[in-house]
């Protein structure tokens, strides 16, 4: 298992256990079309397959670490300094070169630099931009923060080389994914309780109407004989409701990055899928990966 590069809001590491015991014992190519920090990816670690995010930030970071050799982002992780001068003269270069339409080679090897450093000293590993899409998340405080990375930089290298890497839309995986395939979708959402109604449900950039795309979507590829795994809000169960083929569990995660100490406890998810049971995980392994 490797481990991710990135803290990230809304990350799956507390339920790779629940999400990767659905997934089926086998399949061809693997997509996720909303990586984020890629807990689940690279705790599967693919031999082929694609990632997506609207975040392009983030998929030159991921393009940088697949493409490069990974010593030279790790130099050039270690010229960054720890302190709080420098953060900010490292957020506002971030800015700078995410201005940049046509970034040369060195440019994107140091906005993904920049990029590790800031997430690894920012408060609380948050990632958020305000309205003119510049990231302005303060200065955290850590004794001795690890942004260097290198052996995830090298392990995450190896794991990416037949990867495609794409930002753009989520139904790009409509294309991309075929019979065999799986499919696993962790859109972005505010976790809400099991009782909320689905009017009830909201975040931001990615509403009710953006839900029954990404539903609309999973059925095509239910049809299309791609194996597909949701992680999601309770209220958005729903929406699945009249489809026999989807298969819907509520677990509870743990939110570890909140900027509210007090909402940092457990909260309800669904999983959902249309892999049968007897052909998941947890019923065909004697232990979950």
């Amino acid at each position: 298992m490797v481990e991710p590069i990135l803290k990230w809001a809304g990350g799956k590491r507390q339920l790779l256990s629940e999400i990767t015991a659905q997934f089926p014992v086998a399949f061809d190519r693997y997509h996720e079309p909303f990586i984020g920090g890629g807990a689940v990816f690279f705790h599967l670690e693919p031999d082929a397959g694609s990632l997506n995010d609207l975040n392009d930030r983030l998929t030159t970071l991921y393009e940088v670490i697949r493409d490069r050799d990974p010593e030279v982002l790790i130099e050039e992780n270690r010229s960054h300094e720890h302190s709080e001068e420098y953060y900010y003269d490292a957020r506002d270069e971030f800015n700078e070169l995410h201005a940049v339409a046509d970034k040369t080679d060195q440019q994107r090897l140091r906005e993904a630099s920049l990029f590790v450093y800031l997430n690894r000293t920012c408060f609380n590993g948050l990632y958020r931009e305000n309205s003119s899409g510049e990231f302005n998340v303060p200065v955290g405080r850590y004794a001795n923060p690890d942004w260097v990375q290198a052996d995830r930089i090298r392990a995450l290298h190896e794991v990416l080389q037949d990867t495609t890497i794409h930002n753009e839309d989520f139904e790009y995986v409509r294309e991309a994914a075929t019979a065999g395939d799986l499919v696993y979708f962790d859109p972005p959402y505010e976790p809400v309780s099991t009782t909320a109604n689905f009017n009830d449900y909201h975040a931001e950039g990615f509403g009710k109407d953006d839900q029954k795309r990404l539903r609309d979507l999973a059925v095509d590829l239910d049809e299309a004989g791609v194996s597909v795994v949701l992680s999601n809000s309770p209220p958005v169960a729903e929406l699945y409701e009249e489809y026999d083929q989807f298969e819907v569990n509520v677990v509870q995660a743990t939110r570890a990055i909140n900027s509210d100490a007090d909402n940092r406890g457990e909260v309800a998810e669904v999983l959902i899928t249309n892999v049968p049971v007897d052909e998941q995980r947890r019923t065909t392994l004697s232990s979950f990966e």
